[in-house]
């Protein structure tokens, strides 16, 4: 079965291991992504060397935003980069084609240089230049912006990287020399360069390998869910004793006054921070340089992350599948798309109830908590099938979570979800309007995964309430830990 790159390429998942690549899966992109802080804050010479080519083309166009107006036709060149989606990476649930990084991004990057390098160049704050930091200024540029970015900026590194592995490991009949676009800007010409690499070939297109530790999940090491969340340690890293209480008694003045036994709402304390920082926009390089003096609490977190998703979406779900490869008529060919969908529903259900199957849905002994982990699981169970199973896309007609069909009258849809989901009775509530409105998808199953008694009660009073108790196209699965015979095993 061809779910990953080890098994595409007849590789040993050990061999991945030794190289310090993540053994990606060329079914689905994985929530994972290339931090630029672990670049940054590692010790090893080639990504101190990466890290100072980011920062050389981030001066480059500063420079050139001071001292000429750009043409739309620099700006696309030197602004704009497809997603790199050969590395299987990122935060498609299903797939591994993004937007890439557009005008929106482009604007908010031109318009915030100067911004990216003030706590550098004027007051030495910072110990150097962070790309993050677009994601404290604007509201216009995401985690998942920051990484294509990045990506793009070391492509030829992730090139060679994987042309390395490849050479050494796969097949030459596995492979095959490709012409890249934009891995090299030259400084002298200012344009971007094609290279021509050997490099594993999958269904028509070369497959990029990733090193483990520059990934990441969740969350960039510098975001403003922390810089929000910890703000109250930002002012004790201001060395300026009077700053430092100047910050601390504005935040004060315009932190609303606690009612009585009321605590002090998260909104109200977000804009008060949000003032204050206003007021004092220092403080953005003060919470960035307390983040580079924790940089080895960063890099464990990621690692952390890094290993439980290795745990979870491949070790753990390769599992499952092989499970229903073996056991069960799961992968059996179904011509109409909402029997396929329901039936796998049901093997889904036996395998996590009776056979010992529910496991793969916990780690540490924990329940997954992510309903995207749920569905991205989901999808990879469905690596062999000749239907074509896609994310549809929330275009007015209600939250589905996928779309399974073959050809235009054949469709289905199929949602996931976590019975610990608080908007489950307003899903379930609005499928009949999302489906008639979906005329080309008429039925639909819906599939709900319980990690407790609490839970199972809870689902089984919705479906009560909206008199689908005896609906078999909602699947309702058991995954508790706690009333599973010891014996079973998947």
């Amino acid at each position: 079965m061809d779910l990953y790159f080890s098994d595409a390429f007849g590789v040993s998942p050990k061999a991945l291991e030794r190289y310090g690549a993540f053994n990606v899966s060329l079914v689905s992109d994985l929530p994972l992504f290339v931090d630029p802080f672990l670049i940054f804050n590692s010790r090893k010479p080639k990504y101190r060397k990466l890290h100072r080519g980011i920062v050389r083309y981030l001066q480059f166009l500063y420079k050139k935003a001071r001292t000429q107006n750009l043409t739309p036709g620099l700006i696309a060149s030197w602004y704009r980069f497809p997603e790199i989606s050969q590395n299987w990476l990122g935060f498609s649930e299903t797939g591994n084609q993004g937007r890439g990084l557009g005008h929106k991004f482009a604007g908010a990057l031109h318009s915030n240089l100067g911004v990216l390098f003030q706590g550098l160049n004027e007051k030495h704050i910072t110990k150097d230049v962070h790309l993050e930091k677009l994601c404290l200024v604007s509201d216009r540029v995401g985690r998942d912006n920051i990484s294509d970015f990045t990506n793009n900026l070391i492509h030829r590194f992730l090139l060679e990287y994987t042309s390395a592995f490849a050479k050494k490991h796969i097949d030459q009949s596995l492979r095959r020399v490709v012409a890249v676009n934009k891995v090299k800007f030259n400084y002298q010409t200012q344009t971007w360069e094609s290279g021509r690499f050997d490099l594993p070939i999958h269904n028509g297109h070369h497959v990029l390998l990733t090193p483990r530790d520059l990934l990441t999940k969740e969350d960039t090491w510098i975001n403003k869910t922390d810089l929000f969340e910890d703000f109250d340690r930002i002012p004790d890293a201001i060395p300026n004793e009077q700053l430092r209480q100047q910050v601390s008694n504005y935040f004060r003045q315009v932190l609303p006054k606690p009612r009585k036994k009321k605590r002090i709402k998260k909104a109200e304390r977000d804009r008060a921070i949000l003032q204050t920082l206003q007021k004092f926009p220092d403080l953005v390089d003060y919470y960035i340089r307390d983040k580079e003096d924790r940089g080895r609490e960063a890099k464990r977190l990621s690692d952390e992350r890094v290993e439980l998703s290795d745990r979870l979406y491949v070790r753990q779900a390769r599992q499952l599948v092989e499970y229903l490869q073996t056991k069960t008529d799961f992968y059996a060919s179904q011509p109409n798309s909402y029997e396929a969908a329901h039936k796998r529903a049901l093997f889904l259900k036996d395998a996590i109830e009776n056979k010992g199957c529910h496991r793969i849905f916990y780690v540490k002994g924990k329940p997954i908590e992510r309903e995207a982990d749920l569905q991205i699981l989901y999808r990879l169970t469905w690596y062999g099938t000749t239907l074509d199973v896609t994310r549809e896309a929330n275009d007015g007609r209600g939250p589905v979570d996928f779309k399974v069909s073959k050809g235009a009258r054949n469709k289905s849809l199929v949602e996931m979800k976590l019975a610990s989901n608080s908007s489950l009775e307003r899903n379930l509530k609005n499928q009949t309007a999302v489906y008639s409105k979906a005329s080309d998808a008429k039925r639909a199953v819906t599939v709900i995964l319980c990690f407790s008694a609490g839970e199972q009660r809870r689902v089984q009073a919705i479906l009560k309430k909206l008199k689908r108790e005896n609906d078999s196209s909602v699947v309702v699965i058991d995954g508790r830990a706690d009333n599973k015979p010891s014996g079973s095993k998947a």
